[in-house]
């Protein structure tokens, strides 16, 4: 069923310099059509609009997408951020979304980035800082507002840590960049953070392109649906420098992955302590309480970098030797890429599977991890 949305007056807000905004058309409804399907994000919504318009609205929070060559409305919410079409020279904070825009082929809408070309795992980005099509523009907390508005930004792709900055987001709105703070960490499944990839087809115009990679990634985890689960019990872990262990709560999205993978997840009863931080930081006593039992060991290398032998991963915890999965030789080490390249955890949830399920797969079977001996 359509519906109005009556719309307010919307204070113009243009500096010398900035990235400007549309002039209104006259037009003062928007009528809602229907609402973009998502199949598993619960993060964020989309209404398609008559005349091509999307209204985006993540954390209660509104954007208005405007295809080329039309106009915002005459009158709109004071909430509401208008994104004009074509997006483009975008300063890219938040490394999660690198990948998904990647994988649409929308690179070149980068002009910006958070991340220094070194800290990139991605290929195709490190190698746009390289040469220069990308430069970088400083982190969250630390902008370089002269290189953004030389740049003619479009929009700020930011993640909830700008929130600890709340200043940063201020100053970027007041020189007229949109900022956009996309909440994919906070979803609780790989599919749903993966589906993220269908709002960057929404504002770089590339929903058909979205939907067929999204597709694309459902359908290869798809026969694992039809599988027994192994029965493999399995910790997915890091040792930090202070002696704790930093493990996954159990409604996290990665927990979730090794459930998918046929797995079960050692520590699924951990819950929320308070925060919404994906991890939590444990004893070694009750990490080895734990875990000590696991059949299968999987360090995650992100945090504190990869490790490739047992003595490196006994050196950091001399307490691991008295694990099972250690005294067997069942540990595995993700790749360092792994939380970058956020539109291929299909590839670990099925690395994970030919681990649990046949013990030593052979490694050039797999992507995202490596057997440490």
């Amino acid at each position: 069923m359509k519906r109005l949305i009556m719309l307010a007056a919307l204070p113009a807000l243009l500096l010398a310099g900035c990235a400007a905004q549309p002039a209104a058309s006259g037009t003062e409804t928007l009528t809602v059509t229907g609402s973009y399907p998502l199949q598993y994000a619960q993060q964020f919504t989309i209404d398609e609009c008559e005349g091509g318009y999307y209204l985006i609205t993540i954390d209660g929070t509104r954007y208005l997408v405007v295809p080329e060559g039309e106009n915002a409305p005459a009158e709109l919410d004071a909430d509401i951020t208008v994104l004009q079409q074509p997006i483009e020279n975008i300063y890219l904070v938040s490394s999660s979304a690198m990948d998904p825009i990647i994988s649409i082929d929308g690179l070149d809408t980068v002009a910006l980035s958070g991340t220094q070309a070194d800290n990139w795992y991605l290929d195709a980005a490190k190698t746009a800082m390289e040469n220069g099509q990308i430069a970088y523009a400083g982190k969250y907390s630390a902008p370089d507002y002269e290189t953004i508005l030389a740049a003619n930004c479009g929009l700020a792709i930011e993640n909830t840590m700008i929130y600890h900055t709340p200043e940063v987001k201020e100053q970027l709105e007041k020189f007229g960049v949109p900022v956009l703070v996309e909440r994919s960490s906070y979803e609780s499944g790989p599919l749903a953070r993966m589906e993220w990839v269908k709002l960057y087809g929404v504002l770089l115009g590339k929903t058909e392109e979205a939907e067929q990679v999204f597709d694309d990634a459902v359908q290869r985890i798809a026969p694992l649906e039809n599988e027994s689960a192994t029965g493999k019990t399995v910790a997915f872990f890091s040792i930090t420098s202070n002696n704790l262990a930093t493990v996954r709560k159990g409604g996290d999205y990665v927990a979730k992955m090794i459930e998918m993978a046929g797995g079960d997840y050692v520590f699924s009863d951990l819950t929320d302590s308070g925060n919404n931080l994906a991890t939590v930081n444990i004893s070694l006593e009750d990490f080895y309480a734990g875990a000590k039992d696991a059949d299968v060991l999987i360090y995650n290398s992100t945090i504190e970098g990869e490790i490739r032998t047992m003595d490196e991963l006994i050196a950091k915890c001399p307490l691991l030797a008295q694990f099972k999965a250690v005294q067997q030789g069942n540990v595995w080490c993700t790749a360092q890429s792994l939380f970058q390249q956020s539109m291929e955890m299909p590839n670990l949830i099925l690395d994970m599977n030919k681990v649990f399920a046949e013990g030593t797969p052979d490694e050039s079977e797999l992507k995202f991890l490596t057997k440490i001996t």
